[in-house]
């Protein structure tokens, strides 16, 4: 039932997430994910690296802040800059296990703006 509800935590955030293994390929996507990034190949980018994605400066990032969150175990979220065109902050996310190792990454999207649930009762 947990697993479950995560994976419905997962697939109703409205932005995209994008969960990375150790050796960056891409292990999930939720369905924001996939429509985000349906020009570069959306689902089909499911198993494939995600370092292809990416400019080699935004893989040394990458690659960093890794090796930051692999430093220790209280090295969990780190921020990596705000897009102004959409008014979001953008973090990498360590992945643990119950041992807190290390098994993945993904990056999350904090929006700013209103939500659009104004016209709920």
């Amino acid at each position: 039932m947990l697993n479950q509800m995560m994976k419905s935590v997962l697939e109703q955030d409205r932005a995209a997430i994008v969960l990375c293994d150790m050796n960056h390929i891409i292990v999930y996507m939720n369905p924001a994910a996939k429509k985000r990034y349906e020009k570069r190949g959306g689902a089909e980018l499911i198993g494939k690296s995600l370092l292809n994605c990416h400019n080699e400066k935004s893989n040394q990032i990458i690659k960093k802040v890794i090796a930051w969150f692999d430093e220790s175990a209280d090295n969990n979220i780190f921020f990596l800059y705000h897009n102004e065109e959409e008014n979001k902050d953008v973090y990498m996310v360590a992945l643990r296990d119950e041992n807190q190792k290390l098994i993945g990454y993904y990056e999350k999207h904090e929006y700013r703006g209103t939500d659009s649930l104004s016209n709920v009762s």
